[in-house]
Protein backbone atom coordinates (compact mmCIF):
# COMPACT_ATOMS: atom_id res chain seq x y z
CA UNK A 1 0.00 0.00 0.00
CA UNK A 2 2.93 2.02 1.33
CA UNK A 3 4.99 1.14 -2.24
CA UNK A 4 1.70 2.45 -4.15
CA UNK A 5 1.27 5.82 -2.53
CA UNK A 6 4.95 6.34 -3.17
CA UNK A 7 4.74 4.95 -7.09
CA UNK A 8 1.71 7.64 -7.71
CA UNK A 9 3.90 10.47 -5.96
CA UNK A 10 6.47 9.85 -8.29
CA UNK A 11 4.17 9.22 -11.90
CA UNK A 12 2.32 12.97 -10.24
CA UNK A 13 5.87 14.49 -9.98
CA UNK A 14 7.02 12.98 -12.89
CA UNK A 15 4.42 15.03 -14.85
CA UNK A 16 4.34 18.19 -12.96
CA UNK A 17 8.17 18.04 -13.71
CA UNK A 18 7.31 17.41 -17.37
CA UNK A 19 4.30 20.27 -17.67
CA UNK A 20 6.43 22.59 -16.20
CA UNK A 21 9.38 22.33 -18.80
CA UNK A 22 6.68 23.19 -21.73
CA UNK A 23 7.27 27.08 -22.19
CA UNK A 24 4.13 27.65 -24.71
CA UNK A 25 0.93 25.71 -25.51
CA UNK A 26 1.00 22.98 -28.00
CA UNK A 27 0.29 22.93 -31.36
CA UNK A 28 -0.83 26.45 -31.99
CA UNK A 29 1.10 29.77 -32.31
CA UNK A 30 2.39 31.30 -29.06
CA UNK A 31 4.59 34.18 -27.88
CA UNK A 32 7.71 33.63 -26.02
CA UNK A 33 8.62 36.89 -23.56
CA UNK A 34 11.46 36.23 -21.39
CA UNK A 35 13.79 34.06 -23.70
CA UNK A 36 16.95 36.22 -22.60
CA UNK A 37 19.03 38.86 -23.72
CA UNK A 38 16.90 40.58 -26.21
CA UNK A 39 19.06 44.15 -27.28
CA UNK A 40 16.95 44.99 -30.21
CA UNK A 41 13.80 44.28 -29.02
CA UNK A 42 12.86 41.37 -31.55
CA UNK A 43 9.58 39.07 -30.51
CA UNK A 44 9.89 35.58 -30.40
CA UNK A 45 7.12 33.42 -31.46
CA UNK A 46 7.35 29.64 -30.94
CA UNK A 47 5.37 26.39 -32.71
CA UNK A 48 5.70 23.47 -31.17
CA UNK A 49 3.90 20.79 -32.59
CA UNK A 50 2.18 17.87 -30.26
CA UNK A 51 4.15 14.97 -31.32
CA UNK A 52 7.04 16.05 -30.49
CA UNK A 53 10.34 14.24 -31.29
CA UNK A 54 13.07 12.77 -28.97
CA UNK A 55 15.62 15.43 -29.13
CA UNK A 56 13.44 17.55 -31.44
CA UNK A 57 15.24 19.49 -34.13
CA UNK A 58 14.56 22.97 -34.83
CA UNK A 59 13.89 25.22 -37.67
CA UNK A 60 14.11 29.61 -37.20
CA UNK A 61 11.29 30.73 -39.97
CA UNK A 62 11.90 34.35 -40.65
CA UNK A 63 9.25 36.98 -42.48
CA UNK A 64 9.71 39.09 -45.08
CA UNK A 65 8.77 43.03 -44.87
CA UNK A 66 5.61 43.95 -43.59
CA UNK A 67 5.02 40.48 -42.66
CA UNK A 68 4.91 39.04 -38.89
CA UNK A 69 5.59 35.77 -37.27
CA UNK A 70 1.65 35.14 -37.57
CA UNK A 71 1.85 35.51 -41.10
CA UNK A 72 4.71 33.25 -41.59
CA UNK A 73 3.64 30.63 -39.79
CA UNK A 74 -0.04 31.32 -41.70
CA UNK A 75 1.49 31.52 -44.92
CA UNK A 76 4.00 28.76 -44.71
CA UNK A 77 3.94 25.05 -44.25
CA UNK A 78 7.00 24.59 -41.77
CA UNK A 79 4.26 24.22 -38.55
CA UNK A 80 1.89 21.73 -40.41
CA UNK A 81 5.02 19.41 -41.57
CA UNK A 82 6.25 20.00 -37.75
CA UNK A 83 3.43 17.62 -37.00
CA UNK A 84 4.78 15.17 -38.97
CA UNK A 85 8.71 15.55 -38.21
CA UNK A 86 8.28 16.26 -34.71
CA UNK A 87 10.35 19.51 -35.01
CA UNK A 88 10.27 23.05 -33.65
CA UNK A 89 9.45 26.38 -35.15
CA UNK A 90 10.39 29.46 -33.90
CA UNK A 91 9.20 32.60 -35.75
CA UNK A 92 11.12 35.91 -34.92
CA UNK A 93 9.14 38.87 -35.61
CA UNK A 94 10.69 42.46 -36.56
CA UNK A 95 10.59 45.27 -34.14
CA UNK A 96 10.65 48.46 -36.73
CA UNK A 97 7.56 50.00 -38.49
CA UNK A 98 7.37 48.30 -42.16
CA UNK A 99 8.69 44.89 -40.25
CA UNK A 100 11.97 44.61 -42.25
CA UNK A 101 14.60 43.60 -40.75
CA UNK A 102 17.97 45.19 -39.55
CA UNK A 103 20.67 43.62 -41.86
CA UNK A 104 22.65 46.95 -42.56
CA UNK A 105 24.07 48.34 -39.46
CA UNK A 106 27.18 47.30 -38.09
CA UNK A 107 25.58 45.34 -34.59
CA UNK A 108 23.33 42.94 -36.64
CA UNK A 109 26.24 42.30 -38.81
CA UNK A 110 28.76 41.20 -36.12
CA UNK A 111 28.50 38.01 -33.77
CA UNK A 112 27.26 39.12 -30.70
CA UNK A 113 27.03 42.79 -31.98
CA UNK A 114 23.35 43.64 -29.80
CA UNK A 115 21.62 43.80 -33.01
CA UNK A 116 18.60 41.51 -34.31
CA UNK A 117 20.93 38.56 -35.31
CA UNK A 118 22.36 38.72 -31.65
CA UNK A 119 18.46 37.97 -30.51
CA UNK A 120 17.34 35.56 -33.22
CA UNK A 121 20.84 33.61 -31.63
CA UNK A 122 19.53 33.75 -27.71
CA UNK A 123 15.57 32.81 -29.04
CA UNK A 124 17.52 29.43 -30.77
CA UNK A 125 20.03 28.70 -27.57
CA UNK A 126 17.09 29.37 -25.23
CA UNK A 127 14.61 26.88 -27.29
CA UNK A 128 17.72 24.04 -26.88
CA UNK A 129 17.74 24.57 -23.61
CA UNK A 130 13.92 24.29 -22.62
CA UNK A 131 12.80 21.87 -24.82
CA UNK A 132 16.64 19.08 -24.70
CA UNK A 133 16.28 20.20 -28.32
CA UNK A 134 19.35 18.36 -30.49
CA UNK A 135 21.90 21.63 -31.11
CA UNK A 136 23.03 19.64 -34.14
CA UNK A 137 19.98 20.00 -36.02
CA UNK A 138 19.17 23.79 -35.91
CA UNK A 139 18.58 24.87 -39.02
CA UNK A 140 17.08 28.74 -40.48
CA UNK A 141 15.00 29.96 -43.51
CA UNK A 142 13.57 33.24 -44.91
CA UNK A 143 12.13 35.04 -48.07
CA UNK A 144 13.24 38.40 -48.94
CA UNK A 145 14.04 40.62 -46.09
CA UNK A 146 13.98 37.34 -44.14
CA UNK A 147 16.47 35.98 -46.84
CA UNK A 148 18.53 38.38 -45.75
CA UNK A 149 18.52 38.26 -42.50
CA UNK A 150 19.19 34.13 -43.04
CA UNK A 151 22.57 35.09 -44.67
CA UNK A 152 23.43 37.24 -42.23
CA UNK A 153 22.47 34.30 -39.40
CA UNK A 154 24.59 31.89 -41.26
CA UNK A 155 27.73 34.20 -41.66
CA UNK A 156 27.21 36.00 -37.45
CA UNK A 157 26.57 32.52 -35.69
CA UNK A 158 27.66 29.71 -37.89
CA UNK A 159 28.15 27.77 -34.77
CA UNK A 160 24.54 27.73 -34.15
CA UNK A 161 23.31 25.99 -37.40
CA UNK A 162 23.43 23.02 -39.38
CA UNK A 163 21.65 24.24 -42.74
CA UNK A 164 20.02 26.98 -44.51
CA UNK A 165 17.71 27.37 -47.19
CA UNK A 166 17.68 31.18 -48.67
CA UNK A 167 14.44 32.72 -50.93
CA UNK A 168 14.96 35.73 -52.97
CA UNK A 169 17.87 37.52 -50.58
CA UNK A 170 21.00 39.09 -50.95
CA UNK A 171 24.64 38.11 -50.37
CA UNK A 172 25.13 38.82 -45.98
CA UNK A 173 26.35 42.30 -45.55
CA UNK A 174 25.34 43.52 -49.20
CA UNK A 175 22.79 45.60 -47.72
CA UNK A 176 25.20 47.54 -45.16
CA UNK A 177 24.71 51.24 -44.50
CA UNK A 178 26.07 52.22 -40.82
CA UNK A 179 22.69 52.52 -40.07
CA UNK A 180 20.12 50.15 -38.39
CA UNK A 181 17.53 48.91 -40.58
CA UNK A 182 18.73 50.57 -43.52
CA UNK A 183 17.64 50.39 -47.06
CA UNK A 184 20.74 50.17 -49.86
CA UNK A 185 19.56 50.84 -53.77
CA UNK A 186 23.36 49.60 -54.93
CA UNK A 187 23.03 46.23 -53.43
CA UNK A 188 18.95 45.66 -54.15
CA UNK A 189 19.30 46.83 -57.39
CA UNK A 190 22.12 44.43 -57.83
CA UNK A 191 24.98 46.86 -58.47
CA UNK A 192 27.39 45.45 -55.74
CA UNK A 193 29.59 42.85 -57.71
CA UNK A 194 32.50 41.48 -55.72
CA UNK A 195 35.11 38.29 -56.17
CA UNK A 196 34.21 35.20 -54.65
CA UNK A 197 36.73 35.62 -52.11
CA UNK A 198 35.69 39.31 -51.32
CA UNK A 199 32.58 38.50 -50.26
CA UNK A 200 33.99 35.73 -48.34
CA UNK A 201 36.14 37.88 -46.15
CA UNK A 202 32.67 39.38 -45.71
CA UNK A 203 31.40 36.93 -44.01
CA UNK A 204 34.49 36.05 -42.04
CA UNK A 205 34.76 39.31 -41.08
CA UNK A 206 31.13 39.06 -39.22
CA UNK A 207 32.83 36.51 -36.97
CA UNK A 208 36.62 37.28 -36.74
CA UNK A 209 38.65 34.25 -35.40
CA UNK A 210 35.79 31.60 -36.13
CA UNK A 211 37.29 28.55 -37.50
CA UNK A 212 34.56 25.66 -36.69
CA UNK A 213 32.00 24.24 -39.13
CA UNK A 214 29.44 26.25 -41.22
CA UNK A 215 26.04 25.60 -41.86
CA UNK A 216 25.17 23.90 -45.84
CA UNK A 217 23.29 26.77 -48.08
CA UNK A 218 20.73 26.36 -50.45
CA UNK A 219 19.95 29.92 -52.40
CA UNK A 220 16.72 30.75 -54.40
CA UNK A 221 16.19 33.13 -56.56
CA UNK A 222 14.14 34.33 -59.44
CA UNK A 223 15.05 35.90 -63.18
CA UNK A 224 12.57 38.48 -63.05
CA UNK A 225 12.96 39.90 -59.63
CA UNK A 226 12.88 43.53 -59.29
CA UNK A 227 12.74 43.87 -56.20
CA UNK A 228 15.91 42.18 -55.08
CA UNK A 229 17.60 42.03 -58.70
CA UNK A 230 18.53 38.35 -59.70
CA UNK A 231 22.14 39.82 -59.80
CA UNK A 232 21.96 39.10 -55.89
CA UNK A 233 21.75 35.55 -56.65
CA UNK A 234 24.69 35.16 -58.75
CA UNK A 235 26.62 37.38 -55.70
CA UNK A 236 25.45 35.50 -53.13
CA UNK A 237 26.56 31.40 -54.55
CA UNK A 238 29.93 33.81 -55.00
CA UNK A 239 30.08 34.56 -51.37
CA UNK A 240 29.14 31.06 -50.31
CA UNK A 241 31.35 29.35 -53.04
CA UNK A 242 34.53 31.36 -51.54
CA UNK A 243 33.65 30.43 -47.63
CA UNK A 244 33.83 26.90 -48.62
CA UNK A 245 36.13 26.22 -51.30
CA UNK A 246 34.35 25.68 -54.29
CA UNK A 247 34.91 27.84 -57.86
CA UNK A 248 31.36 30.16 -58.79
CA UNK A 249 30.23 29.26 -62.35
CA UNK A 250 31.73 25.63 -61.85
CA UNK A 251 28.45 23.67 -60.43
CA UNK A 252 29.06 20.09 -60.21
CA UNK A 253 25.69 19.29 -61.61
CA UNK A 254 23.28 21.57 -63.31
CA UNK A 255 19.83 19.51 -62.94
CA UNK A 256 16.56 21.11 -65.29
CA UNK A 257 13.50 21.48 -63.55
CA UNK A 258 14.38 20.95 -60.08
CA UNK A 259 12.56 21.71 -57.37
CA UNK A 260 9.81 22.68 -59.92
CA UNK A 261 8.98 23.04 -63.72
CA UNK A 262 11.39 25.87 -64.95
CA UNK A 263 13.77 26.13 -61.89
CA UNK A 264 17.19 24.79 -62.68
CA UNK A 265 19.71 23.73 -59.72
CA UNK A 266 23.41 24.24 -59.58
CA UNK A 267 24.77 21.77 -57.36
CA UNK A 268 28.17 23.08 -56.19
CA UNK A 269 28.76 20.10 -53.81
CA UNK A 270 26.96 19.52 -50.33
CA UNK A 271 27.37 22.85 -48.72
CA UNK A 272 25.88 24.98 -51.43
CA UNK A 273 23.21 24.48 -54.35
CA UNK A 274 21.76 27.26 -55.79
CA UNK A 275 18.17 27.02 -57.85
CA UNK A 276 17.02 29.87 -60.34
CA UNK A 277 13.57 30.05 -61.57
CA UNK A 278 12.67 31.54 -64.82
CA UNK A 279 10.41 34.06 -64.99
CA UNK A 280 9.67 33.86 -61.08
CA UNK A 281 9.10 37.70 -59.64
CA UNK A 282 10.21 38.01 -55.56
CA UNK A 283 7.21 36.84 -54.54
CA UNK A 284 9.39 33.53 -55.07
CA UNK A 285 7.48 30.28 -54.31
CA UNK A 286 8.86 28.04 -50.89
CA UNK A 287 9.34 24.60 -51.24
CA UNK A 288 9.60 23.41 -47.56
CA UNK A 289 9.69 19.64 -48.64
CA UNK A 290 12.83 20.73 -50.37
CA UNK A 291 13.96 22.60 -47.67
CA UNK A 292 13.45 19.13 -45.05
CA UNK A 293 15.55 17.04 -47.08
CA UNK A 294 18.23 20.03 -47.57
CA UNK A 295 18.47 20.25 -43.90
CA UNK A 296 18.32 16.16 -43.38
CA UNK A 297 14.75 16.18 -41.61
CA UNK A 298 13.82 13.74 -44.15
CA UNK A 299 15.44 11.71 -46.76
CA UNK A 300 19.48 10.73 -46.68
CA UNK A 301 20.80 14.07 -46.20
CA UNK A 302 22.63 14.65 -43.06
CA UNK A 303 25.48 15.91 -43.96
CA UNK A 304 27.33 17.83 -41.28
CA UNK A 305 28.06 21.59 -40.85
CA UNK A 306 31.25 21.78 -43.19
CA UNK A 307 34.10 24.14 -42.13
CA UNK A 308 34.80 26.51 -44.44
CA UNK A 309 37.90 26.73 -46.98
CA UNK A 310 40.90 28.76 -46.00
CA UNK A 311 40.90 32.20 -46.77
CA UNK A 312 43.23 33.33 -49.62
CA UNK A 313 44.00 36.66 -47.62
CA UNK A 314 43.75 38.03 -43.92
CA UNK A 315 40.06 38.87 -42.92
CA UNK A 316 40.38 42.51 -43.78
CA UNK A 317 37.54 44.09 -45.41
CA UNK A 318 36.44 42.91 -48.71
CA UNK A 319 35.83 46.59 -49.79
CA UNK A 320 37.25 49.74 -48.60
CA UNK A 321 34.23 51.40 -45.92
CA UNK A 322 33.30 54.60 -45.01
CA UNK A 323 34.25 55.03 -41.24
CA UNK A 324 30.41 55.18 -40.90
CA UNK A 325 29.93 51.19 -41.79
CA UNK A 326 31.04 48.18 -40.98
CA UNK A 327 31.05 46.43 -44.41
CA UNK A 328 30.50 49.16 -47.92
CA UNK A 329 28.72 47.12 -50.72
CA UNK A 330 29.88 50.40 -53.64
CA UNK A 331 28.77 50.31 -56.83
CA UNK A 332 31.83 49.36 -59.27
CA UNK A 333 33.08 52.08 -61.60
CA UNK A 334 32.80 49.88 -64.87
CA UNK A 335 29.92 47.71 -65.91
CA UNK A 336 29.86 44.30 -64.25
CA UNK A 337 30.89 41.21 -66.29
CA UNK A 338 28.63 38.90 -67.33
CA UNK A 339 28.28 36.33 -64.89
CA UNK A 340 29.51 32.48 -66.04
CA UNK A 341 26.96 30.71 -68.20
CA UNK A 342 26.45 28.34 -64.77
CA UNK A 343 24.64 31.51 -63.12
CA UNK A 344 22.21 33.46 -65.00
CA UNK A 345 22.73 36.68 -65.89
CA UNK A 346 20.75 38.97 -64.30
CA UNK A 347 17.98 40.67 -66.51
CA UNK A 348 18.65 44.28 -67.62
CA UNK A 349 16.65 47.22 -65.19
CA UNK A 350 12.49 47.64 -66.16
CA UNK A 351 13.19 50.56 -68.73
CA UNK A 352 10.41 52.78 -67.45
CA UNK A 353 7.65 52.89 -65.22
CA UNK A 354 4.88 52.40 -67.50
CA UNK A 355 2.97 49.36 -68.75
CA UNK A 356 4.41 47.16 -66.34
CA UNK A 357 2.56 45.58 -63.02
CA UNK A 358 4.16 44.74 -59.82
CA UNK A 359 3.30 41.64 -58.32
CA UNK A 360 2.34 41.03 -54.81
CA UNK A 361 5.22 41.92 -52.08
CA UNK A 362 7.37 43.26 -54.93
CA UNK A 363 9.01 47.00 -54.53
CA UNK A 364 6.86 50.04 -55.92
CA UNK A 365 9.04 52.99 -54.79
CA UNK A 366 11.05 54.79 -52.48
CA UNK A 367 14.26 56.75 -52.76
CA UNK A 368 16.05 55.93 -56.34
CA UNK A 369 13.85 53.63 -57.57
CA UNK A 370 13.06 53.56 -60.90
CA UNK A 371 10.96 50.61 -61.96
CA UNK A 372 7.44 49.67 -62.33
CA UNK A 373 5.28 51.45 -59.62
CA UNK A 374 1.83 50.08 -60.77
CA UNK A 375 1.22 47.37 -57.93
CA UNK A 376 -1.17 44.04 -59.59
CA UNK A 377 -4.81 43.44 -58.82
CA UNK A 378 -6.31 43.54 -54.84
CA UNK A 379 -2.50 44.81 -54.00
CA UNK A 380 -1.73 48.81 -53.27
CA UNK A 381 1.26 50.29 -52.77
CA UNK A 382 2.57 50.60 -49.54
CA UNK A 383 5.69 52.85 -48.37
CA UNK A 384 7.91 51.11 -45.15
CA UNK A 385 10.23 53.51 -45.67
CA UNK A 386 11.68 56.43 -47.49
CA UNK A 387 13.69 53.81 -49.46
CA UNK A 388 11.34 51.11 -50.06
CA UNK A 389 7.25 50.92 -50.74
CA UNK A 390 6.26 47.42 -51.23
CA UNK A 391 2.71 45.80 -53.09
CA UNK A 392 1.19 44.46 -50.49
Amino acid sequence: MKFSSFASGLLALGASLASAAEVVKRASLQQVANFGSNPSGVKMYLYVPNKLATKPAIIVAIHYCSGTAQAFYQGTQYAQLAEKYGYIVIYPESPYKGTCWDVSSPASLTHNGGGNSNSIANMVTYTIKQYGADASKVFVTGTSSGAMMTNVMAATYPELFAAASVYSGISAGCFATGTVNGWNSTCSQGHSIHSQQEWANVVFNMYPGYEGPRPRMMIHHGSADTTLYPQNFNETLKQWAGVFGYTYGQPQQTLSNQPASGWTKYVYGPNLVGAYGTGITHATPMFPQDDLEWFGITGNNNASPSKAAPPATTHAAAVAAPTTTLLACVRPSTAPATPSSAAPAAPAAPASKGGCTVQRWGQCGGNGYTGCTACASSTTCKKMNDWYSQCV
